[in-house]
């Protein structure tokens, strides 16, 4: 093997910013190790095997980018209205809180605009519901519009139902199931956006929820925040998340 051809460790790390997120933490931890090898030889082979694992898993995102549908939105929907505001305060800002009454369709369109802004590639838009039912109903509907099969692009989990798979970028599920899902991945690493909807009910599970997330956000600086709530006191949400920007959206 020329010198030309040996893999660094520096430019393996290079090329885990386009993985996902939890390939990209688990090669960076597998990378941290192997640095610790001391004979030259068998490092290198690790390398060498490592960047075919990698070149695999940047693969995933490529596929990915390419199965993200067509995005389109109802024009009556107030949230429509207000699209672009929307979309620049997520791109700006790490939290935004969506303030509007049942019927503005903040619900079905805030996906929609994440996946326009490129997320929901590198890691799923999480996005929680109060309600089994809800969850359901809510991931069928977007996946409707997007004219996409429930399950694939976007899908949910319940209790004793996941249809969640490997092409799946929004994921519906109830505020319970993403506490439990903290167990046993405290960073949150496979989403790159949580919605968090209807925070104004103001659950046991929600309030737990709106404080793990506030403390996660500096560990996590790539995550993107979004809280739905009623139009009754969202200044209550900004203030949590040092006066992130409210965006009001009419019924």
């Amino acid at each position: 093997m020329t010198e030309q051809q040996k893999l660094t460790f520096t430019a393996l790390q290079q090329r885990l910013d386009s993985l996902m997120l939890r390939d990209r933490l688990r090669f960076s931890r597998r990378l941290h190790g192997v640095k610790k090898v001391k004979n030259p030889d068998a490092q290198q082979a690790i390398f060498q095997e490592m960047a075919k694992e990698i070149d695999q898993a940047a693969g995933k995102v490529l596929l990915r980018e390419a199965a993200r549908p067509e995005i389109t939105y109802p024009d009556n929907l107030p949230v429509s209205q207000k699209k672009q505001d929307i979309l620049e305060a997520i791109r700006d800002h790490q939290v935004v809180i969506v303030a509007g009454e049942t019927g503005s369709g903040k619900t079905t369109q805030l996906p929609k605009i994440c996946m326009e802004l490129g997320r929901g590639i590198k890691g799923l838009i999480g996005h929680t519901q109060p309600r089994r039912l809800a969850a359901r109903t809510v991931a069928n509907r977007i996946a409707e519009e997007l004219k996409t099969e429930p399950g694939g692009c976007i899908g949910y989990k319940v209790r004793f139902s996941d249809h969640v798979s490997d092409n799946t970028m929004v994921k519906l599920m109830t505020d319970g199931i993403l506490l439990a899902e903290i167990q046993q991945d405290r960073l949150l690493m496979q989403y790159d956006t949580i919605i968090i909807d209807e925070a104004h009910e103001r659950s046991l599970n929600i309030d737990f929820l709106l404080g793990y997330l506030k403390e996660l956000l500096p560990r996590r600086p790539d995550l993107k925040i979004i809280i739905t709530s009623a139009t009754i006191d969202p200044e209550r949400f900004s203030r949590h998340f040092n006066n992130a920007p409210i965006i009001e959206v009419s019924g």
